[in-house]
């Protein structure tokens, strides 16, 4: 696993990184938060990042926080003092764990364990969300499709899915993808939008 920790302390860093080493980690790499760190972070593309940002400005926050945005991999944040705004950022930036005066070497791995799950339990729930909206767009859609073969043939609404489905299985398409079509041409012809 390939972890990357970003801090400008060497200090912090050398407590976050033999609490790796202790805990079996190797592929440890040391990014300070200067100069087009957030690149070159991605080139390195890591498992986990860690965070250690001590008692971070607004700014160095902002900027710590583009991080997050800009990967999709668990993050954990240490820092020696919050406050409300602080934890909403990171919480709204992605951060999988957010630890507060909690920087010592056998506290690491449990962070970055929690890092690990928590982060994949969201995107689990964000893939979840997003198959969901996918199915209820599709159904819209269909749902569309059949109220034009329902007035444009005056079928029932059966009758008008199942021209749907056999059409699609005769084309070797999605229903979804029919009823698309479908949409587009009568809109196309003077039709239902």
């Amino acid at each position: 696993m390939r972890i990357v920790i970003v801090d400008d302390s060497g200090l912090r860093a050398t407590v976050l990184e033999d609490g790796l080493r202790e805990a079996g980690y190797d592929d440890i790499h040391l990014v300070p938060p200067r100069g087009g760190f957030v690149a070159r972070i991605e080139r390195m593309a890591p498992d986990v990042v860690l965070m250690d940002l001590g008692s971070p400005s607004r700014d160095t926050l902002e900027e710590m926080l583009a991080v997050s945005r800009a990967l999709a991999k668990p993050i954990a944040m240490f820092v020696d003092h919050s406050d409300e705004h602080m934890i909403g950022a990171a919480i709204d930036a992605g951060v999988s764990a957010y630890v507060v005066d909690g920087l010592r070497k056998e506290r690491v791995k449990p962070v970055l364990d929690l890092a690990i799950r928590r982060f994949n339990a969201f995107a689990r729930m964000q893939a979840e969300l997003d198959e969901a909206r996918t199915a209820l767009a599709d159904r819209k859609t269909i749902d569309r499709a059949k109220s034009i073969l329902m007035t444009s043939r005056n079928l029932p609404e059966a009758e008008a899915y199942a021209l749907l489905r056999s059409t699609a299985m005769n084309q070797g398409r999605r229903i979804v993808e029919v009823a698309e079509a479908l949409i587009t041409a009568s809109a196309l012809l003077g039709g239902q939008p």
